[in-house]
């Protein structure tokens, strides 16, 4: 079984901070004259901190101890080598992820190598997770653990896996604070919103603004700082797809919720070599009032540049697909070697991603990614010839 998660009397307070975060980058300074560290410049609340050009993520891998120990000694090895935003969440690895991430903070923090406010620590709730394994019956698990309990109202359910009532992200908030250790988490994401869009997107919306009203509350109460949404459709789609999303729709709701000092300030999704619709599909209406017409719409990261929410990327290797096999021409206009290499640096330069999330389970895979930081972003200039083929 996984390493149980903390009380809630041990949870390790404080959350990143501008010095903190500078502190942890200045501890790198090959790192800092690369340009791996940057901040979100525009992003309210954000802004101040030095956040990464690339990642850790926790989504693959066994459950088994062997895989909890390797993912435990691949987080010491990314905050120790200059990784310092890690992502997970609730349901990857049945909880697993979340309690090896916390395992490793709590054996640096007591160590005395990392302190609390130098990392930011990211992670997501929506889908129905499981708990350490997959029990001899899920479906009776779920239903005793979050239906019978009134954790999860049964219509709010969707394709019979994915749910964001208020109450339900509530429970998950708190169990996903114990299983890190943290008394507060740095961002928490609705784990792919655009689930819920088979519900029709009126009702849709109502539900995300009863979610952001959440959490909302959950920031007063100091248990987090930021929200977002982690996606992997909803923003690649063009607009009016049944499972599109429109940044404006969300950011007008995170207004009407708590005014212009909200707190919805992140948003993820795949960008990668084969997956560019961020940077090329213009699919964003500038404003929830204005209309589809094409000449007047932004890509997704357009649009977060001008509404000053901050663009994380997810999926940069694509499970292990990007690490082999690419065409020279890449590696030549990218100045890499490597293909996970080029790979990073296409991601990690792209104009308005601010980092880059790679998966890594294996302290050899952190080895094999910061090679990518040594270099320098590509300039946009050099970096757009790929699109000019």
């Amino acid at each position: 079984m996984p390493q149980a998660p903390s009380s809630s009397a041990s949870l390790i307070s404080g959350f990143a901070t501008p010095a903190g975060t500078s502190r942890f980058a200045q501890r790198f300074p090959r790192l800092q004259a690369a340009g791996h560290f940057r901040r979100a410049a525009g992003v309210p609340q954000v802004s101040e901190l030095w956040l990464p050009s690339l990642g850790l993520g926790t989504y693959l891998g066994d459950t088994g101890p062997a895989a909890d120990a390797a993912y435990i000694a691949a987080i010491h090895a990314a905050l120790t080598s200059g990784i310092n935003l890690l992502d997970t969440a609730i349901n990857y690895r049945h909880q697993r992820s979340e309690r090896n991430l916390g395992a490793a903070l709590r054996q640096l923090i007591s160590a005395g190598q990392l302190q609390r406010d130098e990392v930011v620590v990211c992670t997501k709730a929506g889908f129905l997770p499981l708990d350490g394994e997959v029990p001899a019956d899920p479906r009776a698990y779920i239903r005793a653990e979050y239906l019978e309990k009134g954790i999860v109202p049964p219509e709010e359910i969707v394709g019979g896996m994915h749910c964001m009532a208020p109450a339900y992200l509530e429970d998950q908030l708190d169990r996903s604070r114990k299983n890190l250790g943290l008394e507060t988490i740095d961002v928490f994401y609705l784990h792919n919103p655009e689930t819920q869009l088979a519900v029709g997107r009126e009702l849709f919306l109502q539900r995300v603004r009863a979610a952001f009203t959440m959490l909302g509350r959950a920031i007063a109460e100091g248990k987090l700082r930021f929200y977002g949404c982690a996606t992997w459709n909803g923003f690649r789609l063009p607009h009016g797809d049944r499972e599109a999303l429109q940044l404006s729709d969300l950011l007008e709701i995170a207004r009407q919720a708590a005014g212009p000092k909200h707190h919805f300030r992140f948003i993820q999704l795949p960008f990668n070599l084969g997956m560019v619709e961020a940077y090329g599909l213009r699919n964003q209406l500038r404003s929830a009032a204005a209309h589809s017409n094409e000449q007047a719409m932004l890509t997704i990261l357009e649009m977060t540049a001008e509404s000053g929410v901050a663009a994380v990327g997810s999926a940069t290797l694509v499970q292990g697909k990007l690490t082999r096999g690419l065409p020279e021409f890449v590696r030549q206009t990218l100045g890499t070697t490597g293909d996970a290499e080029t790979a990073i640096q296409f991601a990690r330069s792209a104009p308005g991603l601010i980092t880059a999330r790679v998966g890594m389970g294996r302290s050899e895979h952190v080895d094999e990614n910061i090679a990518a930081l040594h270099h320098k972003p590509v300039p946009l200039a050099q970096w757009t010839r790929l699109f000019q083929r």
